[in-house]
């Protein structure tokens, strides 16, 4: 076997008797985007030698079969606008997944829809269909996916998946394991293997749908997908309330306990709902989307409660919401900034608010149902990051660091677990990848 180099030891002639020559691309000859992504995926002195296409479900198979036996590495993705979240990709000279290769997967061209049960309200799609494209789709059938994800026109399902990216609307429908139904995914040593199925009410085999949510590639690499799916609601409106910290922090435990069945609850920074142009002081925005007459009476019915409180109420609808939704998110993912660094957060749901003013940040976003949310730093050293990450930890949560330059991620441990499931994590990892190939030293403790 070779020792460990930066010389290109994957065989794009191989890869091309599989995929084809317009398959396999040069990592020097792809566009600067992808490059940019590539580069903050892995630790320095490492390389993607290229980035390999596979048209079909089983061309896919057969690139990943070739990776195990010449033991390459392979970073799976999909259009690569996750790529650079989550730990740095590297290759151990001690104990390389072979002779130092290491090649990018994109599942971009697996990117059909299978299947549409509109009567089950179940959608089967590949995993490198874009989630834009899908909503489209389900939207002409008036049906819709109700996840929030970052880079919504470009992100694909299979990295919604992996990443488990669910964002806002997480608080009526909960995550993107809970709306997973079933996947086919291909294993470490090429073989297709399916799991769940295409229907709302299966039991079936063993839950590896939860197992492979947010495993960031580590376990195999997705084809096919399967989601429930909901109908596109009748109408839709946001209460946006800005004001004093207690109030806040009252009139959002007065929501969360009542009868309101709100499908967003977001708490955000003074700086945010400035940048925004919402008003001043932190913020809380409510999002009803029901029939036009519920949405009505349960926006009046929460602003009558901000207004006795002392908060600064105003309810917004159709354009003027949508460019509210719209907004948000680019402002907290954009990462065209170079020294921008994005974090993902849990606390405790009842420290959200004293959370979002006492955190050293200026854009801030907490689900305030779940605790979960996300951090934004135009420029941040790593110890910051850690005092940061103390002060989540004592409020019972956590912070990741998903994007940000790659001197940051090498001084500390984006990941920041220090629970007890470790050693489990490692035995499922052996037990699905045990040559390693998959997303090598990218996961949770360098798994």
């Amino acid at each position: 076997m070779k020792s460990f180099s930066t010389e290109n030891y994957v065989s794009t002639q191989e890869l091309e008797s599989i995929v084809g020559t317009a398959g396999v691309c040069v990592h020097q000859d792809t566009e600067v985007f992808w490059q940019e992504r590539v580069e903050k995926a892995v630790a320095p002195g490492t390389k993607i030698d290229c980035t390999v296409y596979p048209n079909t479900q089983e061309e896919l198979a057969g690139v990943i079969e070739a990776a195990r036996n010449n033991r390459w590495g392979v970073l799976p993705t999909g259009s690569g606008s996750k790529l650079d979240w989550g730990g740095l990709l590297k290759l151990d000279p001690a104990n390389p997944p072979g002779a130092g290769g290491l090649m990018a997967v994109s599942t971009a061209r697996l990117n059909r829809l299978v299947e549409h049960a509109v009567g089950d309200l179940t959608v089967t799609a590949e995993a490198g269909m874009k989630f834009a494209d899908l909503q489209q789709i389900l939207a002409a059938a008036g049906q819709f996916l109700p996840i929030d994800p970052a880079y919504p026109q470009q992100a694909t399902l299979g990295g919604i998946v992996a990443t488990a990216d669910a964002g806002s609307l997480r608080h009526r429908y909960r995550g993107v394991r809970d709306l997973l139904l079933g996947m086919t995914f291909v294993r470490s040593d090429g073989k297709i293997a399916v799991a769940g199925g295409r229907v709302v009410k299966n039991v079936a085999g063993y839950d590896l749908m939860k197992l492979f949510t947010g495993a960031y590639g580590t376990l195999g690499v997705l084809s096919q997908v399967t989601f429930r799916v909901y109908p596109l609601p009748e109408s839709s409106g946001t209460v946006v309330l800005t004001g004093e910290t207690n109030a806040l922090s009252q009139t959002a435990q007065i929501l969360l306990s009542s009868a309101l069945t709100p499908s967003a609850v977001d708490l955000l920074s003074s700086e945010l709902v400035a940048k925004l142009g919402l008003g001043k002081g932190t913020g809380l925005i409510v999002r009803f989307q029901s029939i036009a007459e519920s949405v009505k009476q349960q926006s009046a019915r929460l602003l009558e409660v901000a207004e006795k409180l002392g908060l600064q109420g105003s309810s917004c609808c159709e354009n003027d919401e949508h460019q509210l939704w719209q907004r948000l998110p680019e402002t907290m993912w954009d990462s065209g900034t170079k020294s921008a660094i994005i974090c993902k957060i849990g606390i405790r749901p009842s420290e959200a608010v004293t959370a979002i003013n006492e955190l050293p940040v200026q854009d801030a976003l907490i689900h305030a149902g779940s605790g979960l949310g996300v951090l934004r730093f135009e420029a941040a050293t790593a110890a910051t990051l850690l005092q940061v990450r103390r002060g989540c930890e004592a409020k019972g949560g956590f912070l990741t660091v998903l994007a940000a330059p790659t001197d940051i991620k090498h001084q500390l441990d984006v990941w920041g677990y220090n629970g007890s499931a470790i050693d489990l994590m490692r035995r499922i990892k052996q037990q699905f990848d045990p040559e390693n190939i998959l997303s090598p030293h990218r996961f949770i403790s360098g798994i």
